[in-house]
């Protein structure tokens, strides 16, 4: 989704699930902590609230498990696991976005080559624009201005 105000693209609410599963594959995270690192990935903005629901969900198709943690200091908190039913979900998904990245390679291309045939100058200098890069060029060379 693409976010008018400085354009900058948020991935859909729907592309969080493979992202908590490939991130509680490698460790058991706190809701907080699964945030957190979500972020860091590039998940500008998570909705705490719509955060819970999913691992909530996730636990109920059985491809999460949590527990209480009662160490440390402060109020318990639960602990998310992934199950051998969401390791395999996530290679499932994982083989799903293989067969997605390869159709996005196949766009991109498609589009750069529209641009090149359609608009020409997109990434190419035109003959003028050559002439002045040659002059100034010439003028650091020789140290010398040039008209």
């Amino acid at each position: 989704m693409v976010n008018q105000d400085n354009h900058s693209v948020n991935p859909s609410k729907n592309f969080l699930l493979p992202f908590i599963l490939l991130l509680l594959s490698r460790m058991s995270l706190h809701g907080y902590e699964l945030s957190q690192k979500l972020q860091a990935f590039g998940f500008k903005t998570v909705d705490q609230g719509n955060l819970y629901r999913m691992l909530r969900q996730l636990e109920k198709d059985e491809y999460v498990s949590s527990e209480w943690d009662t160490n440390g200091s402060g109020p318990a908190k639960r602990r998310y696991s992934i199950t051998k039913a969401g390791i395999t979900y996530l290679k499932g998904y994982a083989n799903q976005l293989e067969t997605y990245q390869s159709l996005l390679n196949q766009f991109f291309n498609m589009y750069s080559s529209f641009l090149e045939l359609y608009i020409p100058s997109f990434q190419k200098r035109d003959s003028i624009e050559e002439k002045n890069m040659k002059k100034e060029k010439r003028r650091k060379d020789n140290g010398t201005k040039e008209d």
